[in-house]
């Protein structure tokens, strides 16, 4: 029979992927006792839809009974900065790396049903195409199909391209067998582990979302428990500490596709702007950053508490017009910020 798999790793280079590896999906899979373990002991905090979804995150069978095989794709989005280097700048905010370019749904999903199609026409089967769109857990996938593994971070860590790949999955009837890979190792190193400024990971591995600051700027939308709101620093959407202190990151190269590498304005914008944008306003600055889906209150919510950690009594006066918002949210983040920045200590890093 022939083997299809270099013909549609090339198309996949040839359509912008960075990696591409197979795997069969009929095994067993123990990522399923991990979720399990994560949802029960409710880690998961707001997040509903992964414990609604569970029984179909369980297994890639799950999603699709005919599927035999996994066709993972990864695509490099490394940053050209150390994103660590901005949280010195504690008047402007620090935006995850992933979220300062193009949405990356809208980069890769076009091109997973490009590279489907070309399966199809080339070996025949039938393909579903996954881009974080659906309950199909695409780090185990893409750690069976040799792509890279889950660090002590919970992240995928690549040999080649350190913690900075977007994951695109393609489900298929045809049989494609995993190739020989290296596996990775953290060995002892747990630099991801310590540089959590809110502690979320309660073991090697494990993740209390309920405590990470990706999930509580995203996720999360009332307000916060006040040790993280200290904690969070400058951080007004995602965070990139875990990922960023990486050893393996010294393989990693800056993205190669373009859109994306991050937009100039998105790089660090000050706080007293992006505090004062309505709802258009953000719409617009925000319109091809996956950060406009969290909307502009809970947004401004993560702005003022960055102020309050800014440490610049100067910035009282953007806070100020924040304290009387309809919105319960808005002006309690406004009153802490102003405590905050009236008790004139030292801002949390």
């Amino acid at each position: 029979m022939k083997d299809y798999r270099p013909l549609i790793r090339a198309r996949a280079l040839e359509l912008g992927f960075d990696a591409c590896a197979f795997t069969p999906v009929g095994e067993a899979w123990p990522a399923s006792a991990r979720l399990y373990e994560f949802v029960e002991a409710g880690r998961h905090g707001e997040m509903d839809w992964i414990e609604t979804t569970r029984e179909r995150r369980a297994h890639p069978t799950a999603m699709w009974g005919e599927a035999r095989s996994a066709i993972v794709l990864g695509m490099n989005y490394g940053p050209d900065t150390d994103p660590l280097a901005a949280l010195a700048n504690k008047d402007r905010a620090a935006i995850s790396v992933y979220a300062q370019g193009d949405d990356y749904h809208a980069v890769i999903k076009g091109r997973l049903k490009t590279l489907a199609d070309f399966a199809k026409s080339r070996a025949g089967g039938r393909n579903k195409v996954f881009v974080d769109t659906a309950p199909l857990m695409e780090k185990p996938l893409a750690e069976a199909a040799g792509l890279g593994w889950q660090g002590k971070h919970t992240n995928l860590v690549s040999r080649e391209f350190g913690s900075w790949l977007f994951l695109g999955s393609i489900l298929t009837t045809l049989d494609l067998a995993t190739e020989p890979v290296e596996p990775g190792s953290c060995g002892s190193c747990q630099a991801c582990l310590d540089v959590c400024p809110t502690d979320a990971f309660p073991a090697p591995y494990q993740l209390d979302a309920r405590k990470c600051l990706s999930y509580l700027t995203i996720e999360f939308t009332g307000p916060w428990p006040e040790a993280y709101r200290a904690a969070m620093g400058n951080r007004v959407y995602g965070c990139d500490d875990c990922l960023a202190v990486c050893p393996w990151n010294k393989f990693a190269a800056v993205a190669r596709e373009s859109r994306l590498r991050a937009h100039a304005a998105l790089r660090q914008p000050a706080l007293a702007d992006l505090v004062a944008l309505d709802d258009a306003a953000f719409r617009k600055f925000f319109a091809r950053s996956p950060v406009k889906r969290i909307g502009v209150n809970q947004f401004r919510r993560n702005v003022l508490y960055a102020l309050g950690n800014s440490g610049d009594l100067a910035l009282q006066e953007v806070v100020q017009p924040w304290l009387s918002d309809p919105d319960p949210v808005v002006a309690d983040a406004a009153a802490w910020a102003t405590a905050r920045l009236n008790r004139g200590g030292p801002p949390s890093s």
